[in-house]
């Protein structure tokens, strides 16, 4: 159960980092270029939340059980 509140948790931070990150879209039409503009979300803390949130999500996802007949038919004794 923690896993999948870790899972919601995480993409919360994902859905706020993607909307920082197209609203701060508008600094281009006010002279920015595209580089100027990756330097700006590089250096702003809530645009680092996708990274994050993506992240949490990652490490949450429910992991495949290998039981043994899986481990005794892909190794050949």
């Amino acid at each position: 159960m923690l896993k999948f509140f870790l899972f919601l948790f995480g993409f919360g931070l994902t859905v706020v980092g993607c909307v920082y990150i197209i609203i701060y879209l508008n600094l281009t039409t006010i002279g920015y270029n595209f580089f100027e503009y990756v330097k700006f979300i590089i250096s702003r803390l809530e645009c680092w939340n996708l990274l994050f949130g993506v992240l949490i999500m990652y490490f949450n996802l429910p992991k495949e059980d290998i039981d043994e007949q899986h481990i005794r038919y892909f190794i050949k004794f």
